[in-house]
């Protein structure tokens, strides 16, 4: 499974968002710390969901990060996040 498809399932499942956007930016980070040859090193994820309501910006980003663990297990080197709840 690569990268992107592991971090979108592991984040549909368990938040089911109103829109998801995982976005590799490996090539932006060639020559870089963590960057290694083929990507799937830094990725960017947006997420809309209704899970995210009436918690702060930091428990938010846990959550996506503990949600990403397998990633990181496998090589994931950084996980810029955008979390909101739906009208925000």
């Amino acid at each position: 499974m690569r990268m992107a498809e592991l971090i979108t399932t592991r984040i549909e499942e368990a938040l089911a968002p109103v829109s998801l956007a995982v976005i590799d930016e490996s090539d932006g980070h060639i020559g870089h710390g963590g960057w290694r040859e083929g990507g799937e090193t830094h990725f960017r994820v947006e997420v809309v969901a209704e899970a995210f309501r009436g918690k702060s910006r930091v428990e938010r980003h846990r959550m996506v990060n503990a949600l990403a663990a397998d990633a990181f297990a496998r090589g994931l080197h950084a996980l810029a996040v955008s979390a909101k709840a739906p009208g925000e």
